[in-house]
């Protein structure tokens, strides 16, 4: 590998020519000349955008223009040779090489940008089958997870997915490995949103308990999506990294694939996580699929989940309790609960003929699956009202909150809020002040972006009376 060193200035950058690694050997002509940007597709720009998310792994930050304006000179090109294909990188983050080699998993995380995107590019394209819109968008996400090679028919359930927030306290945080910890001690793989925070913490926990049992080819996880992996790169923990095409793809493959889901504290994009998956739940077609759901923190976020509970129960009804437990500062009853709730799923998909590897019987509401575009137009016209079937409700509370996190932290997002002012939303009374109360609470508690920072302003107006 031809290794120039081209750090100037602020920042120390490497162009290199790198062999890929993980399971990337050949595409076609089509497929790089439409990475190269000739074709006039965008993808080149997506390209550099994920990869110099990869490549700046682990740095800590929210801001998703900032890594771009670090390496403006940064590029990446995939050539096309005789014996397989090679990456060229132009000014890349030095971090991302040791003694002008390339970090193997970083070298594995690249490879799987242009792996997903040159798939969903390409090779999602129907025409002529008879399945309805709903089953399509399902079978896009096995797609994509089976191209990416997530899928293992001949695993028993093991998978837990965590959710939690990129912004969170050292008490909180530490809590998290706490809870990985107590989950690889019994044999469980950890999946999450793939960046800092709760999202990093159960993996770290869980690799050393891993490595105490002496488990082999463990499985971290990372599922993202172009405009997130911007704000929130991979931590250095995943090994398997999945960048799905929309937020509501991923967050389908999080429930298509994960055997129970642990929450822990956050802000709204865990919000926005919690009311996708009741509202799935809740819907009439999955009263008899077992989930296994806990909300844990520790301690000093007991109150945190009051607020979480007290506001489902307003918008969702009390009955939605049931679907989920609140377990706090236990991290081995934590794990105990959700091993004997992976089990009840083992049990039931073994009654039931369904995979152990895709959750292919939940019932995912095409209102779910829609890609939802959050812009004033369409954050004002989310009806948030009590009249409403209760999935319905919560598909547009969960919109409500994904339209903050595009403005918190997706480069679209931003771009809108500064150019028109912050998001409207509106609904019942009732809601509205339960929701601004939860909003003002997660700016309190910094839950909303990174600390360091400016103070932050809200993205967001809430109609209250």
């Amino acid at each position: 590998m031809n290794v120039v060193n081209t750090g100037s200035g602020k920042v120390a950058t490497v162009s290199a020519r790198i062999s890929p690694a993980g399971g990337l050997d050949i595409l076609s002509r089509n497929e790089v000349v439409r990475l190269r940007g000739a074709s006039g597709s965008g993808l080149h720009a997506l390209l550099r955008r994920c990869a110099l998310a990869v490549l700046t792994s682990g740095s800590i930050s929210d801001d998703p223009r900032a890594i771009l304006e670090r390496y403006p000179d940064f590029d990446i090109q995939v050539l096309q040779q005789d014996r397989g294909i090679k990456i060229e990188l132009s000014h890349a983050p030095a971090q991302a090489f040791v003694d002008g080699q390339i970090i193997r998993g970083i070298n594995e995380l690249l490879v799987a940008v242009v792996r997903d995107i040159v798939y969903v590019a390409t090779q999602l394209e129907h025409t002529g089958d008879d399945l309805d819109e709903s089953d399509r968008l399902t079978e896009d996400v096995f797609e994509i997870l089976r191209n990416a090679r997530i899928l293992k028919p001949h695993a028993d359930p093991n998978l837990v997915v965590c959710w939690g927030g990129h912004s969170i306290s050292r008490e909180e945080y530490d809590y998290t490995k706490l809870v990985g910890y107590q989950l690889g001690l019994r044999g469980m793989d950890i999946c999450t949103g793939c960046g800092p925070g709760a999202m990093k913490g159960p993996m770290k926990g869980a690799t050393i308990a891993h490595a105490k049992q002496r488990h082999r080819h463990n499985r971290y996880i990372g599922l993202t999506e172009p405009g997130i992996i911007a704000a929130e790169s991979p931590n250095p923990i995943v090994n398997h990294l999945v960048i799905m095409p929309d937020i509501e793809k991923r967050l389908e493959a999080f429930v298509r694939i994960g055997h129970g889901i642990i929450v822990f504290p956050g802000g709204v994009g865990t919000a926005e996580e919690i009311l996708y998956l009741l509202g799935i739940l809740l819907h009439p077609d999955n009263a008899d699929t077992p989930f296994p759901l806990i909300f844990t923190g520790p301690k000093q976020s007991a109150a945190y989940f009051e607020q979480i509970d007290q506001f489902l129960r307003l918008t969702l009804g009390d009955e939605v309790a049931e679907r989920y437990q609140i377990i706090v500062d236990d991290p081995a009853t934590v794990a105990r609960a959700m091993v004997k709730g992976v089990e009840k799923v083992r049990h039931h998909r073994l009654d039931t003929k369904d995979a152990f590897f895709f959750n292919w019987a939940l019932q995912v509401p095409y209102a779910f699956q829609l890609p939802f575009q959050p812009d004033h137009a369409a954050m004002r016209a989310l009806q948030i009202r009590h009249d409403r079937p209760r999935h319905e409700l919560a598909a547009d509370l969960r919109r409500a909150f994904s339209g903050i996190v595009a403005g918190n932290v997706k480069e679209e997002g931003v771009r809108a809020i500064e150019q028109h002012g912050p998001f409207d939303i509106d609904g019942d009374s009732d809601i509205m002040q339960a929701l601004d109360k939860l909003l003002q609470a997660f700016v309190e508690q910094q839950r909303m972006k990174l600390p360091g920072g400016a103070a932050y302003v809200p993205c967001y107006r809430v109609r209250t009376p």
